[in-house]
């Protein structure tokens, strides 16, 4: 017998039997629960709106490809939100996840920038528009490793670390908001903006994040929260641009209250763990003291099945 034809027989002689090895391949595999797919998709659907907004941009359709931003947006809040509430989160959905968001709110912004009006400063437009970028990138990988900080405390959830990505995407873009309002084109105040938000997103700012406010709502708010949302879409779609510029400067006129939350919140950790940690001091002897030991013994519980501390 030639010596592969041994060293096969060999090694199924002593290999462990597989009952599935005479399986066919396709069946080998558990099916996947449609809840998993769901969150998934949405963030495919997301992944697609921030492609076709660089493809607007390079046709110079600016209106359609900042509505295409706000929409990758929408959906980027929403899978989440739908994965924690079906119970379809998976490692692989977070990744999923933060590689389209580098495209939709790093790439895609970025390249609606530099052809709208960084293309001005030639190769400075273009570094600006690949810092802004790379910034984001970096605001995704460090935000992915502080998800396994086992020292973060409890009430460090409500902050982000920097401006998020979604928020840096529709924050950076205000100088085509105002262009559609009206204002001038400003080249060197749109490259040193660019440049602020890029660094406002690696920074170690303190930011609301919100994702543990609201999730009950007071029955008496549900109608009135129905109405305001209601109200909200109809002046975005009639007024996308004053909309737009209302409320990106209301986001940047509250980071400063998130900086200061966020340092109350601290001094209060630091001033409980100090507490904690501080010796108890000795307590002086008292006249209550020295006549304790001379007290009679108490009485012994009754001798019954109850626990001590019911008897």
């Amino acid at each position: 017998m030639a010596p592969a034809r041994c060293a096969r027989y060999n090694r199924f002689m002593f290999q462990p039997f597989d009952p599935r090895r005479d399986e066919p391949r396709w069946r080998r595999f558990r099916p996947i629960p449609v809840r998993l797919l769901v969150p998934n998709v949405i963030t495919l659907l997301a992944l697609c709106a921030g492609l076709t907004a660089i493809r607007l941009a390079v046709e110079d359709r600016l209106d359609l490809a900042l509505a295409a931003i706000a929409f990758a947006v929408v959906l980027d809040a929403v899978d989440g939100r739908v994965a924690r509430l079906i119970k379809g989160t998976s490692r692989f959905g977070a990744e999923l996840d933060s590689l389209a968001d580098f495209v939709n709110f790093g790439v895609a912004p970025a390249i609606i920038l530099y052809f709208w009006e960084l293309h001005e400063f030639k190769s400075a437009g273009w570094i600006a528009a690949m810092i802004f970028a790379i910034c984001a990138a970096l605001r995704l990988a460090r935000f992915n490793v502080a998800i396994d900080d086992p020292n973060k405390p409890a009430w460090a959830a409500n902050f982000f670390v920097g401006m998020p990505a979604p928020a840096g995407a529709i924050t950076v873009l205000l100088p085509i908001y105002l262009y559609f309002l009206g204002l001038p084109r400003l080249t060197l105040i749109t490259f040193i903006y660019t440049l602020a938000i890029a660094a406002l997103m690696v920074s170690r700012l303190p930011v609301f994040s919100g994702k543990k406010s609201g999730r009950r709502v007071r029955p008496d708010m549900v109608l009135p929260i129905f109405v305001a949302v209601v109200l909200f879409v109809a002046l975005l779609i009639s007024y996308p641009w004053h909309v737009l510029t209302a409320s990106t400067l209301a986001y940047l006129a509250s980071l400063p209250f998130g900086w200061l939350s966020y340092r109350r919140l601290e001094r209060a950790d630091a001033a409980a763990e100090a507490a904690a940690a501080a010796p108890t001091p000795p307590v002086a002897p008292g006249p209550a003291s020295i006549a304790a030991p001379l007290a009679p013994p108490a009485p012994e519980a009754p001798d019954d099945d109850r626990p001590a501390r019911l008897n």
